[in-house]
């Protein structure tokens, strides 16, 4: 009843009335559950940050890997990956980099992109930002996060 009605209240904007109708209860009852849910929010410990567990070296390459992918230098990007590097695109590709069109769809995409570094849960991620007029807003998500040999050997 409380999840509900700070869901509905806080999140929705729903009135103290539509609530009432919609979980069975009064107005009164709607208000005494917004007061003990809020209070039970406002007491929960914030959840523990997870520490970066990415070594220097792995933020370096990745880093690299970014510098060269945003000056379009693919031959240097390549030279990042290791020979068996894997590519797992969601819309249709999955295989060998060498086999695959991924270099030449970014070097044809249109408009003004950019790839810069992220963290997602603890995790590094490669962020590709497209402009969309004054603003750069996310397009994708890249988790590279398998490397080996200071090599990146799965580009998800």
């Amino acid at each position: 009843m409380e999840r509900a009605c700070v869901l509905l209240k806080d999140v929705f904007e729903y009135s103290l009335e539509e609530i009432s109708e919609l979980v069975g209860s009064t107005v009164g009852g709607v208000k005494a559950a917004l007061k003990r849910g809020r209070m039970k929010l406002a007491s929960t410990p914030e959840p523990a940050k997870k520490e970066l567990s990415v070594s220097p070296k792995i933020s370096e390459l990745l880093q690299l890997y970014v510098e060269r992918f945003n000056r379009r230098d693919w031959d240097g990007v390549r030279e990042l990956a290791a020979a068996d590097a894997r590519l797992l695109v969601a819309d249709g590709f999955a295989g060998r980099l060498a086999d695959s069109p991924y270099f030449t769809e970014y070097e044809r995409r249109a408009g003004e992109w950019v790839m810069r570094l992220g963290e997602v849960d603890g995790d590094p991620v490669i962020i590709d930002l497209r402009r969309d007029g004054e603003v750069w807003k996310p397009h994708s998500i890249v988790r590279s996060n398998s490397v080996r040999s200071g090599r990146v050997v799965v580009i998800p």
